[in-house]
């Protein structure tokens, strides 16, 4: 989705070179650079830097907040499809939820352990093509299933009466579909986008691979990229938000019409979505806007911290809000780690 980032923002990454790399020659740029012929490099470097001083601070760090995701995800996910009173919409969305938090987190912890314990930091071209389009879907999908979330309380709250009827379960299974289809087609456009370039280095400026950080090893015009990766950036960052904005907002004028109990419950339910939307989208604006800032303008270890989050905080924070603030899941995870005196529990939580 950072597809939009001009290479020759970067002139660096096209000049530093004294020889040409993969049968290039040095006038890449010229107009016939279009009919020759192209290659990929069959190993990237990734950016590790300074990361590797305490690498084995980093590998526990890594193996102990996936260790965490896969558990916390999966019992929520667990006790929804085993108890039929939690097969509900809003239910079965933070299901799915849950479920896109485990796999944006099994593309991206298992390579970034490995390469933290290996000699060198390395992914193969193939592996870094399926690492963008893995991520990139996560990230997508993180933002259609909030929205189709946000749709399933306006029905809800506004039109309560009309909910069981609209709010069917092939209804459901039609949005969720519609929400992993609308990024898949838009992702799969993008990084086909990226395939038909070829690239002049083989160093990406990150610990992971993303769409901008292969497009910028490009040596040819990148003008289409550029302007997709605007238009992908509108269609997902821009236009989902709204919508979920819009719906939220007029939530909020059906509470502020209602009684106190009516709002504090329908607040309660709203919030942790509104949580949840801010810091994403924030996170994925500081990841388009930073690249045009001096690399020096943020300390090392804060840009690793602030590149990595939405695959840190959205996977431990999901069960967080939804296994702990939702009643019905929280009793039902507590059930299944075989915690007793059940009836208790529910007086006192």
């Amino acid at each position: 989705m950072s597809g939009h980032i001009l290479a020759h923002d970067h002139p660096e990454v096209i000049f530093s070179f004294k020889k040409p790399e993969y049968g290039f020659s040095q006038h890449r740029r010229g107009t016939n650079m279009e009919n020759s012929s192209y290659s990929h490099p069959s190993l990237l470097t990734l950016g590790f830097g300074q990361m590797m001083e305490i690498k084995y601070f980093y590998s526990a760090l890594v193996l102990l907040c996936f260790v965490v995701i896969v558990v916390s995800n999966s019992a929520v996910i667990s006790a929804i499809m085993m108890h039929r009173s939690l097969q509900e919409p809003m239910f079965i969305f933070v299901a799915f939820l849950c479920f896109n938090g485990l796999y944006g987190s099994l593309i991206f912890y298992p390579i970034l352990f490995v390469n933290l314990l290996s000699k060198t930091q390395v992914i193969s071209y193939v592996g870094c093509i399926i690492q963008v389009f893995c991520n990139h879907t996560y990230i997508g999908c993180e933002l259609t299933i909030l929205a189709v979330m946000s749709f399933d309380r306006y029905v809800c709250i506004c039109n309560p009466l009309r909910y069981n009827s609209i709010m069917s379960l092939a209804t459901v299974l039609k949005l969720i579909s519609a929400a992993w289809l609308y990024v898949i087609i838009l992702i799969t456009i993008l990084v086909m986008l990226t395939i038909r370039l070829p690239l002049c280095s083989s160093v990406i400026q990150k610990i992971y691979c993303d769409n901008w950080s292969v497009v910028r090893l490009s040596c040819i015009d990148t003008t289409v990229n550029n302007v997709y990766g605007l238009l992908i950036t509108g269609a997902i960052i821009g236009i989902i938000p709204v919508l979920i904005l819009v719906s939220y907002a007029r939530i909020l004028w059906v509470c502020m019409q209602s009684s106190k109990v009516f709002r504090a419950k329908a607040l309660q339910t709203c919030t942790p979505h509104l949580i949840t939307l801010a810091y994403f989208v924030a996170d994925i604006l500081f990841e388009i806007l930073l690249p045009r800032f001096p690399s020096t303008m943020l300390p090392y270890g804060l840009r690793i911290l602030m590149s990595v989050q939405n695959f840190v905080i959205a996977p431990i924070l999901h069960p967080l809000i939804y296994g702990y603030k939702l009643r019905e899941i929280r009793l039902r995870v507590l059930q299944m780690l075989g915690a007793k005196q059940i009836t208790d529990l529910k007086n006192n939580l």
